[in-house]
């Protein structure tokens, strides 16, 4: 019989075993191994079938088993001590409360998923285990942020595989009651909720769940209630879900629902108003709309509230490739804002203006979510430095005139949050050589001296490590392939041979991540028979633990995770490449400890960061990837290898694969194998101990999540908060007032005439010349703007490289015609090919960025010959 209705029964715990429910409801228990230990102690079996989630274990332990506890006077006091471990985490002072600079009172971070725990699976893939780590290392940081995300009731789905291969999709129902997460409450006590209109007199309403995640709040909308109809209870019902229509009102309760959500928590707890907006990928942009439409309820001007709104938002772009942004038509849009739908106080078409591709190339009757992120926010970055260099290609149309390399799109390389993916085995060594409060400071602030400890561990210690976590791995692998083949059909007498799957002493290769095409699953099966030789050599195999999830609708993504697994099925190999379905975060903190290599192949320059690397590299585990992402910013021969590329514009793709599938089979033949089996005086493998050795202690540091966090605070987070600041109502109209003049003023700014105090054609270096420029302003003064000398090298074709501005001075009064004259220096500080011009920008004292305006000014053709200088 099927029940009619569901409802979770909480557990009344004996008061004596009250803190066990603030453990549990306080996330930090997902990266605190000493809370988890107190957990699974007070019922080992049960811990397990909970999947290591504290809220299942409470609701299904015995009473008797509670009412033991409670007279248990040792377990009481390792409670009692670990919630006082937790009120100091979450009272004390860290490092952003040490800092001497005025910090933002709180910052807002949006994002649509989360990976914080596998117990509260609101997340697809890295955006959301990189706000996942975000948050928590924020929380170790003490950084006051306020997480605003959506509650999916079916999360990502989950996979399984048929008895053929083929991925097939299940969506299991979540309730919210049986998750950490707790309802906000209005005084009353009735749950809090945000509204939106929608077009036809219609509403969409959310409740708000709060899950704790350490010392940060995180605010999840849940639209599935009563108070909506079917079609709006449905909004949050799955992670990336549905069509245009859908996804727009999703995104539409993120961003504006998000903020709503933002203030109504502050409203009723008292939590600091947030100075500062993050947005996390475009899905998230229209908050910077409901910003603007409380500043015009506040008597501001659409303009002046636009950069009021601009100077506190940071936009950061997590894709590579254009089709990977959302973007609506026009008219889908505008049916959803005015007055007949959400902010009715904003114009249309000042909306919608924000969005559009109005730049060459672009579509102009497509919405782009990432363009209005940009437009709305003073700062932006991309997630490494190779992808900064992509996203300010791939933006420049919004900066008209300004080559790439000036488009103010900055970066932050991503990182990862080591307390949450380190293995316990990994942690306990390190605790040994440092001490645990040292490494756990360590592992959450990052700090050399103390990484660099990692060379006094004996190679024993560090070959016996990876040997066990390798064993752990087998064991895993094990329990999981048997797990998916009985899903896939299998009966028990068929399954003997898993127990001879893997070997804990053979090189063991790790490959796990989403399964679009670029990130090439299959570039391994280029050469089957050189896979299979490496597979099956008889004095130094390797094998692969490998897994995967393609998105629903992608049936590219599934034959390829077919092709895999068709291969992986052979008898001849099986024992030898395994592919395991349903990766998630689980599965992942038991691979990256296990692995030796981790792979990584995609086609560069697509991958915009890809931190599973980083997370293997955290429990020793050696790099194998191509040069892109964070890899292509930190790879050096000490502790990993390259996969050379082969991606010259004239390479047909087809060639470039075979290429580079090549390149991964000779590094595996040539270099890594005999590095793992070749053996040193003491019988260790010496050189690849000192590689291990080599990833800890120069890699650890760089790929923290608190690495990333501080860097977000220093260059972000705090300029935007001063920009946030100086932007008062009267400061926010003054400025929109002054870019309305610049921009209409604009035509009359001209570059008349340059000259230098030498006229040769070469000169020494170290020299420093005069150079005079005379300049029109026309309606425009010299405190309206900026000129600039622009100096360096020069290629081929007269263009700069490695270009240097340096700002000129206005000298006497305009003269009769009303021109201006500029001076000031020009270094020679260069040998070779050298060249120089002059441009002439917008100036303001609250500008982020002289190119803020996509306004400039530059010599005319006839005066090109002018700027360039020695050859």
């Amino acid at each position: 019989m099927k029940a009619i209705r569901r409802f979770t029964v909480r557990p009344v715990l004996p008061e004596p075993l009250r803190p066990l429910s603030d453990l549990a409801r306080n996330l930090r228990w997902s990266w605190h191994a000493g809370t988890r230990d107190l957990f699974r102690s007070v019922d080992p079996e049960r811990w397990a079938a909970a999947g290591g989630d504290p809220v299942r274990l409470l609701g299904s332990v015995a009473a008797a088993r509670l009412t033991e506890l409670a007279a248990d006077r040792d377990f009481l006091d390792r409670l009692g001590a670990a919630a006082a471990d937790l009120d100091a985490y979450m009272t004390g002072e860290r490092w952003y409360q040490a800092q001497t600079d005025r910090l933002p009172a709180a910052v807002a971070y949006f994002s649509p998923e989360f990976g914080i725990t596998a117990a509260l699976p609101q997340y697809s893939g890295g955006l959301g285990i990189l706000a996942g780590d975000h948050l928590k290392a924020a929380s170790d940081l003490g950084v006051p942020l306020v997480g605003v995300g959506l509650l999916y009731r079916h999360g990502y789905f989950r996979q399984t595989l048929s008895r053929d291969g083929w991925q097939q999709e299940h969506y299991p129902v979540l309730d919210p009651n049986e998750l950490p997460l707790d309802q906000l409450k209005e005084a009353d006590g009735t749950a809090a909720q945000v509204a939106l209109a929608l077009p036809g007199g219609r509403s969409l309403r959310a409740r708000i769940w709060l899950a704790q995640v350490g010392r940060v709040p995180l605010l999840l909308l849940d639209s599935d209630i009563e108070e909506n109809d079917l079609g709006e209870r449905g909004v949050t019902d799955r992670l990336y879900g549905g069509g245009s229509e859908h996804r727009l009102l999703q995104e539409m309760l993120l961003g504006i629902g998000g903020v709503r959500a933002v203030r109504a928590y502050c409203a009723l707890t008292g939590h600091p108003e947030p100075e500062v907006f993050h947005t996390n990928e475009g899905h998230a942009g229209f908050l910077g709309l409901e910003r603007i439409a409380e500043l015009r309820a506040e008597g501001l001007d659409f303009d002046a509230a636009l950069e009021a709104v601009r100077a506190g938002t940071v936009f950061t772009t997590h894709t590579p490739v254009p089709a990977g942004i959302d973007r609506f038509d026009r008219e889908l849009v505008a049916r959803h804002f005015g007055p007949q739908a959400e902010l009715p106080d904003l114009e249309v078409d000042r909306i919608l203006r924000l969005g559009m591709e109005t730049y060459p190339g672009g579509e102009p009757n497509l919405f782009n979510m990432a363009v209005m992120g940009l437009r709305l926010a003073q700062r932006a970055n991309g997630v490494s430095l190779l992808h900064g260099n992509v996203s300010r290609e791939m933006f420049a149309g919004l900066w008209p005139g300004f080559d790439a390399e000036e488009v103010p799109i900055t970066s932050v390389t991503n990182g990862v949050h080591a307390p949450t993916w380190v293995a316990p085995e990994v942690y306990r060594l390190g605790a040994r050589q440092i001490g645990a409060e040292r490494a756990e400071e360590a592992l959450s602030v990052g700090d050399s001296d103390r990484w660099d400890s990692v060379a006094d561990i004996a190679d024993q210690d560090i070959w016996d490590l990876r040997r066990s976590l390798r064993e752990l791995l087998v064991l895993e692998v094990r329990e999981r392939l048997r797990a998916s083949w009985r899903q896939r059909g299998a009966g028990t007498a068929e399954l003997g041979w898993i127990d001879g799957v893997l070997d804990p002493d053979v090189l063991t290769i790790g490959f796990a991540r989403r399964v679009p095409s670029y990130k090439r699953l299959t570039l391994m099966l280029r050469d089957r028979d050189r896979l299979m030789n490496l597979l099956l050599h008889p004095e130094r195999p390797v094998q692969f633990v490998i897994a995967g999830k393609a998105h629903p609708a992608d049936d590219g993504g599934k034959r390829l995770i077919q092709e895999l697994v068709r291969f992986a099925d052979d008898p001849r190999v099986r024992h030898r490449i395994v592919f395991l379905p349903d990766y998630g975060m689980a599965m992942a903190q038991k691979l990256y400890p296990g692995c030796d290599i981790w792979l990584n192949n995609p086609l560069r320059p697509l991958e915009a960061c890809g931190t599973s690397g980083m997370k293997a590299a955290l429990n020793g585990c050696l790099n194998l990837s191509v040069l892109d992402g964070w890899w292509d910013e930190w790879f050096q021969p000490d502790f990993g290898w390259a996969i050379p590329t082969a991606d010259g514009a004239g390479t047909d793709p087809e060639r470039r694969d075979d290429i580079e599938a090549a390149a991964l089979y000779d590094l595996l033949e040539q270099r890594i194998t005999p590095s793992f089996y070749e053996r040193g005086r003491g019988g260790l493998p010496d050189r690849w101990i000192e590689m291990v050795r080599r990833t800890l202690s120069l890699l650890g540091p760089k790929v923290l999540a608190g690495r990333m966090v501080r860097e977000y605070v220093e260059r972000l987070y705090a300029p935007a908060a001063r920009a946030h600041r100086a932007l008062d109502p009267d400061s926010a109209r003054a400025l929109a007032a002054w870019k309305a003049r610049v921009r209409s003023a604009w035509h009359g700014v001209t570059v008349d005439h340059v000259e230098t105090s030498v006229t040769a054609a070469t000169a020494e270096l170290g020299t420093t010349l005069g150079l005079r420029v005379r300049v029109g302003l026309g309606d425009l003064g010299p405190d309206d703007v900026e000129v600039q000398a622009v100096s360096g090298r020069v290629d081929e074709e007269d263009r700069l490289t490695d270009a240097a501005a340096v700002p000129l001075k206005p000298v006497g009064s305009p003269d009769a015609e009303g021109r201006w004259m500029y001076e000031g220096p020009l270094s020679l500080d260069r040998t070779g090919p050298f060249g120089y011009t002059v441009r002439i920008l917008p100036g303001h004292r609250l500008l982020a960025s002289g190119a803020e305006l996509g306004l400039l000014a530059v010599p005319s053709e006839d005066l090109a010959g002018a700027g360039l200088l020695m050859r």
